[in-house]
């Protein structure tokens, strides 16, 4: 049988304030050329369709429009909701949309109920994981702790033991929306740490032939079943040097798999340039990057005049202007931003600690109420967002 692994496409996402509503519809287009062109039996969405719990409407309409070609096509298309969905939202209508083979898996209570298909070697089960945030979900799956391991275990044993139930030789795929240990993150996915722990091993997914990964947005194989696919688009510069595509998966009769990367269309390069502004605007080197998504860090020493106006004269697609001075000897020129940069949630809270008590760090009571106080915050707009 024959899979198309995609995720995070964040419909409704911008790009340094760049509407890329275009260059998404270019993606789908794409997708549903590959479904057709590839004869693929079945599409895999691993969340984060959308880019905000309450997406704009024209990213309702692209996805509406998506989702329509592909019924039309008659190929079953199985999706979950990711950590910028809002479950409740995308799960709206999902009983109809089943009957057009459009399968929404948006409940975690559902972990453990598979889309069936089949194929000349007998049936395969697809389980559909939505993310699952701790806090919400401890109870549903009767996990012990409410971390990110212990629910996503809690929802692989229900899987596991619905696949012990069925005949010999079903096959299994899982689509899980979360961050595996190994995985290489970059700066446009939103953090997920919940009590000092946001990975989850790959040895959860024991059991299942594959497991079609989404959150993170660079394309990585972590073992021969358990891959993502990353985003279709970059989201950061910190992405320029990602090479993104869709993962096009054989698993033949005995769940063995094969694997290609489909590249994705790219509707302009980025390129992240550093230098004095005089540098930057005479160095013929830079031709090549005239046409792309520019972020330029300028070296100076003094802030130049006009430097935006005078770069986008070279570099019109500029979105992106940062200063970050040569060192002076006996000076720190590293902005509040860039000191952060990196560090979780609960990392920021210690170091503010230590920084207004002149450098005596927190105790270890106090750091467990720092991060019991950042599970709450965070329990408390998962809440909010499900209410809306």
């Amino acid at each position: 049988m024959r899979f198309l692994h995609t995720s995070d496409w964040h419909l409704g996402r911008s790009f340094h304030r760049v509407n890329l509503l275009s260059a998404q519809r270019a993606f789908l287009d794409h997708l549903v050329e590959t479904v057709r062109a590839r004869e693929v039996d079945a599409v895999l969405v691993a969340g984060d369709i959308y880019d905000r719990a309450v997406p704009p409407l024209a990213a309702v309409e692209l996805f509406d429009e998506a989702l329509h070609r592909l019924a039309g096509l008659g190929v079953p298309t199985v999706m979950i909701s990711g950590n910028h969905d809002s479950a409740r939202r995308l799960g709206v209508g999902s009983g109809l949309m089943e009957r057009a083979g459009i399968h929404l898996r948006t409940d975690p209570a559902g972990c453990g109920t598979p889309v069936l298909l089949d194929d000349a070697h007998g049936p395969v089960a697809l389980y559909g994981l939505p993310y699952l945030e701790p806090a919400m979900v401890r109870d549903i799956l009767g996990a012990r702790r409410a971390d990110h391991a212990e629910v996503l275990g809690a929802a692989m044993d229900r899987v596991r033991a619905d696949l012990a139930g069925r005949p010999a030789g079903t096959r299994s795929v899982v689509l899980a929306h979360a961050f595996v240990t190994g995985g290489a993150v970059c700066d446009s996915e939103r953090d997920i740490t919940v009590g000092g722990v946001a990975s989850v091993p790959a040895a959860v997914f024991d059991g299942v032939d594959y497991a079609a990964l989404g959150h993170l947005h660079g394309c990585q194989i972590l073992t021969e079943r358990v891959r993502y696919s990353g985003s279709p688009l970059a989201y950061s510069f910190s992405e320029a040097g990602h090479r993104k595509s869709t993962w096009l998966i054989e698993l033949d009769a005995a769940g063995s798999v094969q694997a290609e990367r489909v590249d994705c269309p790219v509707p302009r390069p980025l390129a992240r340039l550093r230098g004095t502004l005089e540098a930057l605007l005479d160095d013929p080197a830079q031709v090549r990057h005239e046409q792309s998504w520019v972020e330029a860090t300028l070296t100076d020493t003094a802030r130049p005049h006009e430097p935006m106006a005078r770069l986008t004269k070279r570099f019109p697609h500029l979105v992106s202007l940062v200063f970050d001075p040569d060192e002076v000897p006996g000076h720190s020129s590293a902005s509040y931003a860039q000191r952060l940069r990196g560090r979780s949630d609960q990392e920021i809270a210690e170091d503010f600690v230590a920084h207004v008590r002149a450098g005596r760090a927190a105790d270890a009571q106090e750091r467990a109420e720092l991060q019991s106080a950042i599970d709450e915050v965070r329990a408390a707009e998962m809440t909010a967002e499900v209410a809306r």
